[in-house]
């Protein structure tokens, strides 16, 4: 059997922003800006036969500012292991109403919602937070439904920085890819 295979390269633009906060001053600050997931919630809610509309009011309750943190891994300890100082924590954030307005149109989406961010600490142990920039990892789809929610993601993320204390709206300017 012929497996079928397809190639596709992208430009993909990584956003390094230095926070200019102490690693968990901003941490901590990050994790209350946007709490973890309920999923007992949206599993009360299915169970029971819930809406969408449902859904987005318990997601919507959830993520106050429209994103939350899906998982974490304080990466910190294993590589410490190897010797490593470096303090790193990986995050999935998202908000799965803004992944449905894409993954409607095309389920390749999904390989880039939730978002990937790691937040790590520099030389003087101040924050980096770090993260491909969601507008040229969604707009590598070529969807331009897809592309504009992509932008939306750009100022979700930058709000939620905003919020935190850290001013990256310019970080998030839309470029050609």
């Amino acid at each position: 059997m012929t497996i079928a295979a397809t190639a596709t390269q992208h430009t993909v633009t990584r956003l390094d922003i230095t926070t200019g906060m102490p690693f968990d001053t901003f941490r901590d600050a990050f994790e209350t800006a946007a709490p973890v997931f309920d999923s007992g919630a949206v599993a009360d809610l299915t169970a029971r036969g819930g809406s969408w509309d449902d859904v987005r009011a318990v997601v919507a309750a959830n993520a106050p500012h429209g994103l939350m943190i899906f998982s974490s891994i304080d990466a910190a300890p294993l590589m410490a292991a190897a010797g490593h100082g470096t303090r790193a924590v990986e995050y999935l954030l998202g908000n799965h109403v803004i992944a449905e307005q894409m993954s409607r149109h095309s389920p390749l989406a999904l390989l880039y919602a939730p978002l990937r961010i790691l937040i790590h600490g520099d030389e003087a142990d101040e924050a980096v937070f770090s993260l491909d920039q969601p507008s040229t990892l969604f707009g590598s789809l070529g969807d331009p439904r897809i592309s504009a929610v992509g932008r939306e993601l750009d100022g979700k993320v930058s709000n939620l920085l905003a919020i935190i204390g850290v001013g990256a709206a310019e970080a998030f300017v839309s470029r050609d890819v």
